[in-house]
């Protein structure tokens, strides 16, 4: 297991994904110590609870908290909601406007609770797996918007004032495409059979092979020439 009190800690926001998997070897091999933190806020995904664990276990992480919030009780998203999850759809109409799978506010309620795990860690780093090539359409994915939390994180805590370095927000993923990314992990011997990209697998965890997350999956192994492990209904 890795040594805390040699290396230095970070945060690893994990969802169980291709992304936070890849982001989380990356971590590991630039040498910082992991505190995983996952979310179980109301998705009707749980499955990706179930791989981060698995995730977290292949990292040999310090720890892995998982925290419980209802992002539920405000819905208006089809991941908290009773809304369908789109399916089939082409790269083009991935690129046009917000999808119905953007959970509002998800990523700076995430990083928030990050930012408070890391002032108790005394973490300077919080590593998380946005992407603006594939999830463009995601306002917060965007490196404007990385820029001005990390801004406010340095300006909001303890940590960020008391003038011994600046809080940094790491998006090694951000410019990357699918395909990069999975050569990126295959790389450093990420085992994908462990994660889950999918918006609605069935209750056995098996991915439905046609939402958004799904589709972009699946073309960047085609485009990387690796074969893609997951476990796929007939849909």
């Amino acid at each position: 297991m890795t040594n805390d009190t040699v290396s230095p800690p970070a945060i690893l926001l994990l969802s169980g994904g291709l992304d936070s998997a890849t982001v989380g070897a990356m971590a590991r091999a630039d040498g910082f110590a992991l505190h995983a933190l996952s979310f179980d806020y109301g998705q009707r995904h749980k499955a990706e609870l179930q791989a981060a664990d698995r995730v977290a276990k292949s990292l040999d992480v310090v720890e892995h908290k998982v925290a419980h919030i209802d992002l539920a009780l405000f819905g208006g998203s089809a991941l908290t909601a009773d809304i369908d999850v789109p399916k089939g759809r082409s790269t083009k109409e991935m690129d046009t406007g917000i999808p119905i799978t953007y959970v509002p506010a998800r990523n700076t309620i995430f990083l928030s609770y990050a930012l408070a795990f890391a002032e108790v860690r005394k973490a300077r780093h919080i590593f998380i797996g946005v992407n603006a090539v594939d999830f463009s359409g995601y306002p917060d994915c965007r490196p404007d918007y990385i820029k001005a939390f990390q801004e406010m994180a340095n300006l909001a805590t303890s940590l960020g004032r008391s003038g011994e370095g600046r809080i940094e927000i790491r998006t090694p993923l951000l410019h990357m495409s699918k395909a990069e990314i999975v050569l990126a992990g295959t790389r450093l011997d990420v085992d994908y059979a462990q994660t889950t990209s999918c918006y609605d697998p069935d209750d056995q965890g098996r991915a439905c092979g046609g939402c958004d997350a799904c589709l972009l999956r699946r073309e960047g192994f085609e485009s990387a020439r690796i074969s893609d492990p997951t476990r796929y209904r007939d849909i």
